[in-house]
């Protein structure tokens, strides 16, 4: 067994490997960029090698570096986590001839299998299904449109070289192919340095469903169950869980079958992902094979109680898998939330700055539940422009689909991330969504069930009622020690009062104490609009997470102070809350309401970005659709267009240019 190894990688991954690599006794080395000085897997590494600025072209995707630190540090192994080098078979080539060991396949798989052209042939060569469209490659648009044309609508549009949804658009037309070619195109010389692109039928209602497989070097190969990956937005996963609510025993042994006969067909070695498309009628047709390991991995390990970055590391130590296809078995389910730095409700643009609390549940069992959260920040780290915007990945365990949902939205309820927008919000909502709930999805679940994009949800009249008792517990929490204890506080105040108005939102709630006393742990009975609930809460004033019952229902939600009131974020709500007096309450229904700002004459950037390009002209007519301009943010570009027929005015930006969020980027007249 290896005494050392090299993480040739970042965040959290670099951080989950070294978690393993610690438990195994192997020490560990990191590598970072100035950009990551100060991370986490700095930190937790034994060692740690500076390899360059920020921009990963410079660092992480460096080659040479990353072989210079593994001998200046005597690491002879190297794993490469995912992205940057980990499927660069000239990376894996190199190390080899180094006598560096790859902990991941031979070069021969990666070069069979990483490419998405040249993957689809081999795999129709071996008898593998796979999606109908063109291999070659594409010469320009015009090219793009007759091939496109040929398959016949819809298509995908996908970089050659690609992964984590970058290099991809889906056309439904001729304007689409040729729009979506060139952003694919650009963005593919942009995070892979290489630009060839392929064209295949988009299925309509499709599932994304992947076989985990493991292979050794002595001929075993297995296969892992499956994952569900259809929650997901611009092509990137947000949500996963293993099992497959779609698959039934049979799909799922073919689709296993098939994934060991393709790994064996490739020779291949370690831990790798065989990705498929199921259509309503469970066909599935084969789409890549991802030659490392895979962000949602976790899933598979809580089902099936095997450690991935494990088996990967005695497998590239040249040890024999130790249990065969019958001992594996999938126990509950699993469920994976992605924490990314981004802004639901400016349809999820990438956000950054630093961490002024970040606070995950507590990991670990408790009952039957389990909670994992694989994650590469701490509090006071700064989420940077350079890199992917995960925050963490958030998983549970439980016996049942329908627990563990339930128990990743508890999860979901109690994560706190201040200093950045997130999309925990986003995701606490999809956890009670009846479609994902009852497990009706498809890759385009998150278009078709927001195709406005996500906006703030509006409480219904229970959850109106929750939330006040949450308000008018933590008001009187407050109040009480301020004031003393409840004795005290009736002798400084009177009597306490009865009647309240609690404001949720834009809407007022009648809210009568039937208790005359303050007690800690908060425990009364409330009659709220008429309906009799009790409280019970041991929360402090300042916590950011209130957890409690409210009528016997276990809560857990966050508040944080705003003025004269307090924000309490729960299940995808975001409502501000007011503790009145009847008479303040029938004062404050007479306040004028305060307007936004009109911004309809002004292009504002919408998150932190690097310009790309001005696509208009001072003085220049434009039409409704018409490309403004082009804004890129954690390698993916933005496409600004023109909400109206209007004349640019002026321009206030030029492409190069880092611009911060609402900057003003032109002005129409």
């Amino acid at each position: 067994m290896f005494k050392k190894i090299l993480i040739a990688n970042r965040g959290e991954i670099a951080c989950r490997v070294i978690k393993t690599a610690r438990r195994m006794g192997i020490s560990t080395v990191a590598v970072y960029s100035d950009a990551d000085r100060d991370a986490l897997h700095v930190e937790m590494a034994d060692e740690a090698v500076h390899i360059g600025p920020a921009a990963a072209s410079e660092s992480y995707l460096v080659a040479e570096k990353i072989i210079a630190a593994c001998k200046a540090t005597g690491a002879e192994a190297v794993h490469p986590g995912y992205g940057f080098l980990s499927e660069r078979a000239s990376f894996c080539a190199e190390l080899e001839k180094q006598g560096i060991v790859f902990i991941g396949p031979k070069p021969k798989a990666i070069m069979a299998m990483g490419d998405k052209i040249e993957s689809k042939k081999f795999a129709n060569a071996a008898g593998v299904s796979t999606v109908p469209g063109h291999l070659g490659i594409i010469d320009d648009a015009a090219h793009a449109e007759t091939i496109a044309g040929g398959i016949g609508y819809p298509v995908m549009i996908k970089a050659s070289a690609g992964g984590g949804g970058k290099g991809m658009r889906i056309a439904w037309n001729k304007t689409e192919v040729r729009d979506g070619f060139e952003r694919a195109r650009s963005e593919a010389k942009s995070s892979f340095g290489d630009d060839r692109i392929f064209i295949e039928k988009f299925v309509v209602e499709p599932r994304h469903i992947e076989i985990q497989v493991l292979a050794d070097a002595h001929g075993n190969v297995v296969y892992l169950g499956e994952r569900e990956c259809s929650i997901q937005r611009r092509n990137q996963k947000v949500a996963e869980e293993a099992p497959s609510p779609f698959l039934d025993e049979k799909t799922r042994k073919a689709m296993g079958e098939q994934s060991v006969a393709l790994a064996k067909a490739v020779d291949y070695q370690s831990a790798g992902t065989v990705e498929f498309i199921v259509d309503r009628d469970r066909n599935f047709y084969f789409l890549e094979m991802n030659t490392r390991l895979q962000v949602e991995h976790p899933v598979t390990e809580l089902v099936t109680g095997i450690d991935l970055v494990e088996q990967m590391i005695r497998v590239a130590a040249g040890e024999p898998l130790r249990f065969g296809q019958e001992d594996v078995s999938l126990d509950g389910w699993a469920i994976e939330s992605r924490l990314y730095a981004e802004d639901p409700y400016r349809n999820f643009l990438p956000s950054i700055g630093r961490l002024t609390r970040y606070r995950p549940p507590v990991e670990g069992r408790t009952g039957h539940v389990v909670v994992r959260n694989d994650t590469g920040v701490f509090e006071g780290a700064e989420i940077s422009m350079y890199y992917d915007p995960m925050i963490a990945k958030l998983c549970t365990w439980a016996p049942t689909r329908g627990e563990a949902i339930d128990a990743m939205g508890r999860a979901l309820d109690g994560f706190v991330v201040d200093g950045i927008e997130h999309n925990v919000p986003f995701l606490s909502a999809l956890m009670k969504h009846p479609r994902w709930r009852e497990g009706r999805l498809s890759t385009g679940f998150i278009a078709e069930e927001y195709p406005d994009g996500f906006a703030p949800m509006k409480p219904d009249r229970q959850e109106e009622a929750t939330l006040a008792a949450i308000a008018l517990s933590a008001s009187l929490i407050e109040t009480n020690r301020r004031e003393g204890f409840a004795d005290r506080l009736r002798a400084a105040s009177g009597p306490l009062r009865e009647h309240w108005v609690v404001k949720t939102g834009e809407n007022y709630v009648d809210v009568r104490l039937l208790d005359g006393l303050v007690t800690i742990p908060f425990d009364m009975d409330m009659a709220i609009e008429g309906e009799n609930r009790s409280v019970v809460t041991d929360w402090r004033p300042g916590d950011p997470v209130w957890s409690g019952k409210v009528s016997g229902r276990d809560i857990t939600a966050q508040i944080r102070p705003v003025l004269n009131g307090l924000r309490i974020d729960w299940q995808g709500l975001s409502v501000t809350a007011k503790v009145f007096s009847p008479r303040h309450a029938e004062l404050d229904r007479l306040m004028p309401v305060k307007l936004p700002p009109d911004t309809s004459k002004l292009l504002l950037c919408p998150m932190p970005g690097l310009v790309v390009a001005i696509a208009v002209a001072e003085g220049q007519e434009v039409k409704a659709g018409e490309t403004l301009a082009i804004v890129e943010a954690m390698k993916m570009e933005n496409v600004l267009r023109a909400e109206r027929d209007l004349v640019v005015s002026k321009i206030n930006a030029a492409a190069g240019e880092s611009l911060a969020v609402d900057a003003v980027i032109m002005e129409f007249a």
